[in-house]
């Protein structure tokens, strides 16, 4: 039987891959539109970071949840966390595609670190939340 929380994290690792399948269709949209068939840098990387983190939603979050020895409040406020860092990551990437002002954020980047510090220590945190959860249940 599957954990209710693990439900959910599959749920939220289908809407990722929806948006990141809507995205997608942004994506052709701007390259059939485009001189050079291409559609902007952050078009490109919001759809690719869609798909990848529908895919690590499902396949690495997922299993951990559904096998950690942990309880569920700790397990779906861990996966929340985790999942709520991959959709600002993707916002992010979506807002620099609508503005179009920049192709490497990094080069441009306004001061102070808050943001992405605290989505390092979230996903990371969370991530690790989990893989013990997960080892000390099964190993």
């Amino acid at each position: 039987m599957i954990r209710q929380e693990t439900a959910w994290v599959l749920f939220a690792a289908g809407l990722l891959f929806m948006a990141a399948m809507m995205l997608g269709v942004w994506r052709w949209q701007q390259s059939i539109s485009s001189p050079d068939g291409t559609a902007h840098r952050y078009v490109d990387v919001a759809h690719n970071a869609g798909l990848m983190y529908s895919f690590a939603t499902s396949a690495v979050v997922a299993p951990l949840v559904q096998f950690s020895g942990w309880p569920s409040a700790v397990n779906i406020t861990a996966a929340a966390a985790i999942i709520g860092m991959f959709t600002v990551t993707i916002s992010n990437y979506v807002r620099l595609g609508i503005q179009a002002r920049t192709d490497n954020q990094m080069r441009d980047l306004r001061p102070g670190r808050g943001a992405r510090n605290a989505l390092i220590i979230t996903e990371i945190g969370g991530t690790a939340v989990l893989l013990a959860g997960f080892a000390s249940a099964q190993l």
